[in-house]
């Protein structure tokens, strides 16, 4: 199998336990989850830092269980209040700022990186991790949808692995190891629930509001990603992400929908045969697969009973109600800078949506919009022409719209 990021078997550079964990969102739902693993196989990690932006609470109780030496968040108010919550006789040293992420990325105490950072934020400590040759244990699709190119590369100059702990990548690459290049391997095929609006007309997508846009049925997951699995741009950027992982052609990444989020992904072989990841929607079995690899380790929680799981039941996504997977696809065939605007305008639009500003419909018509604008970049172009460009596109999306 042909992959330009992911760390296959053969490949496994040794890395023993315990393992040097720096965790980038660890106040968000994965990185709440990975501490979970952490703390239910407390021999097997040491935890060197925590960057949790501006949740001072959630990330002084987690500094306090796990006793890390670095401690990250976006600003001083929230350095200050942090400081406050700590206790006694625990000092840990504590970066302020987008930059202090890059550093916490590539402390060199760290051989374990968990980057869970919601949306492009995640970008630039992800490619800094990959420069310092980290293992990194990627939960941040807009890392690879925003600058996969680079990555790639940086991950090849330094000997840094990627591991995708998104469930459906997770599957895939399970599905995927043990099998002999890209000769046997007909297409990827990711899963989706189809999100809380499954089956509903475009009437009703007209007026539905942001609470009901983030009541999903599977899952418990922070407000954007809930809002793009409403929307399915979720699975628009995890075909993207399919494709730098995986080295695969957009023609050769399909979605299905399958509501009871049981099978998690599946991989076609040119036999014919398909095989399937099945477990429950929890979001520890790939983190834990991930940030434990090649050893998979017990974990407290429920298991699979397929006996009462009843049907399991799938259906081609409906294009033409949730446009923004096409959009997607259509993003990542045209360049690759296209992804670029369609992460930003899709951040911006989301945004607007959850705080009353624009309907739900209006999100694929600014992100079609965005696209439509959106001149190719260079083929050789750096990180910081690709923060330019999505900077651009979030300031011409929020114009179009207000």
């Amino acid at each position: 199998m042909k992959s330009y990021i992911s760390l296959w078997p053969a490949h496994a550079p040794k890395l023993r336990f315990p393992r040097t964990l720096a965790i980038l969102g660890s106040t968000g739902s994965i990185g709440v989850s990975a501490l979970d693993v952490v703390a239910q196989h407390p021999d097997l990690f040491r935890v060197a830092a925590l960057a949790g932006g501006k949740n001072a609470a959630r990330l002084a109780e987690q500094a306090a269980t796990f006793r890390p030496g670095v401690l990250a968040v976006l600003d001083e108010d929230v350095a200050t209040e942090l400081k406050g919550l700590l206790p006694g006789g625990y000092a840990p040293e504590i970066l302020v700022g987008p930059a202090a992420y890059e550093t916490v990325a590539a402390l060199p105490e760290a051989d374990l990186v968990l980057s869970a950072i919601v949306g492009a934020a995640g970008f630039l400590p992800t490619l800094a991790a990959a420069r310092a040759g980290k293992r990194i244990a990627l939960a941040n699709k807009e890392s690879l949808v925003l600058g996969g190119r680079l990555i790639r590369k940086a991950c090849q100059a330094s000997g840094a692995v990627v591991l995708p702990v998104d469930s459906e990548h997770n599957a895939l690459f399970q599905a995927l190891c043990g099998h002999n290049g890209d000769e046997e391997l007909a297409k990827l095929i990711l899963t989706a629930s189809g999100g809380p609006f499954r089956g509903r007309d475009a009437a009703f997508l007209a007026s539905v509001t942001p609470a009901q846009a983030l009541n999903h049925p599977n899952w418990s997951m922070g407000a954007k990603i809930s809002i793009d699995s409403a929307t399915l741009m979720n699975k628009g950027l995890e075909v993207i992400e399919a494709c730098h992982l995986y080295g695969l052609p957009v023609s050769r990444v399909d979605v299905l929908v399958h509501p009871q989020s049981i099978v998690h992904s599946l991989v076609e072989y040119v036999d014919g045969s398909q095989l399937a990841h099945l477990g429950v929607p929890d979001m520890r079995i790939p983190i834990a697969h991930s940030l434990c690899y090649p050893r998979r380790v017990a974990l407290a929680m429920p298991r699979l009973d397929l006996a009462s799981a009843q049907n399991l039941t799938f259906e081609a996504p409906d294009d033409t109600l949730f446009p923004c997977l096409g959009l997607a696809k259509a993003a990542y065939a045209a360049s690759h800078s296209h992804p670029v605007a369609l992460n930003a305008a899709n951040e911006v639009a989301v945004e607007l949506f959850l705080k009353g500003r624009i309907a739900f419909l209006d999100i694929p018509r600014l992100i079609e919009a965005a696209l439509a604008r959106h001149a190719a970049l260079p083929e050789d172009c750096d990180a910081a022409e690709l923060i330019a460009a999505d900077n651009d596109a979030r300031r011409e999306t929020m114009a179009a719209c207000c």
